[in-house]
């Protein structure tokens, strides 16, 4: 796979969800609805983030199991714990609401509350500083792929997608698309590579890639998620910045368009 730049100064990957489009009602809906609709108890968006900032959580899937397996009625014996093929089929009916196999055009869930958080003149500009880029995920290919080549428009971007690579933090699959946009060994040859993510199990596999490859230059980026953005939430986006900083976040970002700027220090 070739580099996205001809002329590369550095290579910067994105996570999707939080990052490159608003979840809020879509995943994060999903995953409130499947585990009322199978428990009979509604968390919270706090609740999700109390349980992402663990670090193992990244497959929204599991992530629903483990709310349904600590919600309070499951302790009270009100209901018995579903398979993980039942919350997947009700997770995705939200979500799709339909076969995430078929057409987009049918997808009639959740997918559609979608805002994207940045433009296609975004990655343009990230190319003309002579940044490669793609996108590490743990979204269902079909719907890494809507967000980024029907909604964004961008041509067959380098993407590792669910299913492709270990859930993170495992950086397997980070390290797998490093290698293929850099079109070259890792390690102290290439530029630095950076990693976009809202998450703590994002910065922890940015931590687990340098100690995997320790001769390549690494660093991580954090953003919060756009639900803590809103002007109530600033003491709660600050708490939820410091984990990730504790985590090892080089950098925390209030916003995608300051990476533009952030990179001609990094990448001088």
């Amino acid at each position: 796979m070739k580099s996205n730049s001809l002329k590369t100064k550095g290579f910067l990957l994105f996570d999707i969800d939080g990052v490159i489009r608003d979840v809020t009602n879509s995943y994060r809906k999903s995953i409130l609805d499947t585990v009322f609709e199978l428990s009979g108890w509604k968390p919270s968006i706090e609740d999700i983030d109390k349980l992402k900032s663990e670090g193992c959580w990244n497959n929204d899937w599991d992530l629903s199991m483990e709310l349904i397996k600590r919600s309070p009625h499951l302790k009270e014996g009100l209901f018995r714990y579903p398979s993980r093929n039942r919350v997947i089929e009700r997770f995705n009916n939200f979500y799709f609401g339909c076969d995430p196999s078929e057409s987009s055009s049918r997808w009639k869930g959740y997918i559609n509350n979608e805002i994207l958080l940045v433009k296609k003149s975004f990655f343009k500009n990230l190319n003309n500083q002579g940044i490669s880029y793609g996108f590490v995920s743990g979204a269902e290919e079909p719907s890494a792929r809507f967000v980024l080549e029907k909604k964004l428009g961008l041509t067959s971007p380098p993407l590792v997608a669910m299913g492709d690579a270990p859930d993170k933090p495992d950086p397997s699959g980070f390290i797998t698309l490093c290698k293929q946009i850099c079109n070259q060994p890792l390690g102290k040859q290439v530029a630095p590579i950076g990693y976009v993510g809202d998450t703590v199990a994002d910065i922890l596999t940015i931590e687990n890639a340098k100690k995997e490859v320790p001769d390549q230059s690494f660093f991580s980026i954090g953003i919060s998620p756009p639900h803590l953005h809103c002007s109530h939430q600033i003491k709660a986006r600050k708490e939820y910045e410091i984990r990730l900083k504790n985590t090892g976040a080089d950098y925390i970002i209030n916003k995608l368009e300051e990476i533009l700027i952030l990179s001609r220090a990094i990448w001088k």
